[in-house]
């Protein structure tokens, strides 16, 4: 997704906001690179539109709160799968 960064940083906001998802999710999803999405979200956001940058906020906040469960969950996930090809 390229174009106006502005528009772009908005666009991200709104996504983030309404689905809770994480900055790799979202580079994923616009097909951006991670650096590229916390730019916009943190620097351009700030700029363009106040309100939704504090939601923004908001969701990051608690999604960095989460990560270590989320890694503990992909780690147990992965090692379950390796036991269940053994036996």
């Amino acid at each position: 997704m390229k174009g106006n960064p502005e528009e772009r940083a908005v666009r991200l906001g709104e996504y983030i906001v309404a689905t809770g998802a994480t900055v790799r999710t979202a580079a994923e999803r616009f097909g951006i690179s991670k650096s590229t999405v916390h730019k916009d979200v943190t620097t351009r956001l700030r700029c363009q539109n106040q309100e939704l940058f504090r939601e923004v906020q908001q969701v990051l906040g608690r999604n960095k709160a989460e990560r270590h469960l989320r890694g503990g969950a992909a780690t147990k996930e992965k090692y379950n799968g390796i036991q269940k090809q053994r036996g």
